[in-house]
């Protein structure tokens, strides 16, 4: 048992003394956190706007190591080194009569020849990363809800990342290359979940949705800071080291002045922290918690209740989400959304190599075409709601696909109109893919909220891994799996319950008693 287990009695106590001391025992006031928010401390103050700041610039970390890929395992320029005809491809001419333009140091395609019979290690590696990427969301999102806490996960994963970088770009070959690469998947699946729901919990729940569409602003500006980077730094070797530092820069400068989670301090019994918290955003954005007023669980009614549970700690994991009927029948669903929208999602974004055009400004492009979805998101989803908006543009990104399946021919007017539907597609999509995180923290209690969405990030992972193998099946076919994909899920997500303006739960048992009501 840690120290602080063993202090939660304590730690209760003390909160309740502090927060009540010129008010007797009987009138101390416990509320839950979104009522303290709401009526005490501001729902997005200042506090909440420097907090957010700090916590979602580890998701441009996220695009760092997870778009490199793109840039290091690309397949450069090449040419012959003798006069006359140069055929298009260059499997069938002998390798003394050829050479690549920027040398073989420019990926690792050229650095270790994977062309021809080889090119399929290129997916491979790739497919490496994000099955690092499943394994690590899986066990972090498992230790933020538990002893770690959100905080203390962010600046382990964004260790390790800064490390298994580093020793990525001294890979003696390409099977240590595939190695490390999963290493850094591990740790990077992790940074998102946590970044997000540290981010977002000490919003009040009439700002939260907003906020939350906007982290993946912070991913789509990484993707196009990287783009810059790669083209000043255009050897894979340099561009690993130069995209792996920001995460010790990150754990050095930033770490200290991000503050772990009051609701994770709640349901680890340490209400003393979780009420110094609060009363720091209270200061900070120009409030004040009145005397006698402290935090309480959601599933603590009354006195007797509160002493009762004050002796241990609350915990879950995904058996307990998996117990309860309400959530079980969620993350089913969630898991197979996530599944569906990371397929259509990474399988649109990594077309960007076949296009055959400029590689870094293809990749800004790709990166600033998302950002309206966030906006126009963002301004409807506290007016239609979690669930019409992601039927909407889960549907609008399967009918555009679909579109561009049935759309034939090799004139330039078809190639542009099969353009226009992968970027309607890949708008859709990300809309959809930011909006999953927003859903998922709220449709799962704070007991069991990273462990829930470390699953399903998991399983969007495993979608990752698939999108590659979907791209390389022709022109064609990829928009018919896109699109299937696409409506598929839009199906799914009408299952879903609504969550706007609706509290989050900390507890299994507030979760069960709050939405009684509901079938789902």
């Amino acid at each position: 048992m840690t120290n602080g287990e063993m202090n939660s009695g304590s730690d209760l106590r003390e909160g309740l003394l502090s927060g009540s001391a010129h008010s007797p025992p009987s009138q101390v006031k416990r509320i839950g956190i979104d009522d303290m928010l709401r009526l005490h401390a501001g729902e997005l103050g200042r506090w909440q706007l420097r907090h957010f700041v700090l916590t979602c610039a580890a998701w441009a970390l996220e695009a760092f190591h997870t778009m490199v890929m793109i840039f290091a395992d690309r397949e450069p320029a090449w040419q012959c080194k003798f006069a006359g005809g140069c055929p298009p491809d260059n499997c069938g001419i002998p390798a003394a009569s050829w050479e690549w333009v920027e040398g073989s140091a420019a990926s690792t395609v050229s650095e270790w020849g994977l062309i021809c019979g080889q090119r399929y290690k290129v997916g491979l590696s790739q497919s490496a990363f994000f099955a690092g990427c499943m394994v690590g969301a899986g066990v972090f999102g498992h230790l933020s809800d538990s002893f770690l806490g959100r905080k203390g996960s962010l600046t382990i994963v964004c260790i390790l990342n800064a490390i298994s970088g580093v020793v990525t770009s001294l890979s003696p070959t390409y099977w240590f290359y595939t190695g490390f690469r999963f290493l850094n998947g591990f740790g990077t699946g992790g940074v998102g979940l946590c970044a997000f729901v540290l981010a977002t919990e000490p919003i009040g729940p009439s700002k939260r949705g907003v906020a939350g569409m906007s982290t993946f602003y912070f991913f789509s500006g990484g993707i196009a800071i990287l783009a810059g980077v790669a083209y000043l730094f255009p050897t894979w070797r340099t561009l690993y080291i130069v995209s792996s530092l920001p995460s010790l820069v990150f754990v050095l400068l930033i770490i200290p002045f991000i503050s772990e989670s009051p609701r994770w301090y709640l349901i680890r019994r340490q209400t003393a922290k979780a009420m110094d918290i609060m009363r720091t955003i209270a200061r900070c954005n120009g409030r004040e918690i009145p005397p006698g007023i402290t935090l309480k669980l959601d599933d603590e009614d009354d006195e007797e209740n509160s002493k009762e549970c004050s002796q241990v700690a609350e915990s879950g994991s995904i058996i307990d989400v998996l117990r309860s009927r309400r959530t079980r029948l969620r993350l089913i669903l969630m898991v197979g959304i996530n599944f569906l929208c990371a397929i259509v999602y990474y399988g649109l974004t990594l077309n960007v190599v076949n296009l055959k055009t400029n590689l870094y400004l293809n990749v800004t492009l790709n990166s600033v075409a998302e950002m309206p979805a966030f906006v126009i998101t963002a301004v409807l989803l506290d007016r239609l709601g979690r669930k019409p908006l992601g039927v909407g543009t889960m549907m609008l990104s399967g009918v555009s696909c679909s579109i561009g399946f049935f759309i034939n021919g090799t004139g330039v007017l078809i190639k542009t109109i099969r353009m226009i539907c992968g970027v309607i597609g890949i708008f859709g999509m990300a809309a959809m893919y930011n909006l999953l995180f927003i859903y998922t923290t709220e449709l799962f209690p704070t007991v069991v909220r990273n462990t829930a969405l470390g699953c399903v990030t998991q399983v969007a992972q495993l979608g990752a891994i698939l999108a590659p193998l979907v791209v390389v099946a022709g022109q064609s076919l990829p928009f018919a799996v896109f699109g299937g994909c696409g409506i598929v899920g839009a199906l799914l997500t009408c299952y879903l319950p609504e969550t706007m303006n609706k509290p989050l739960y900390d507890t299994m048992t507030g979760l069960e008693d709050g939405e009684g009501k509901f079938v789902i």
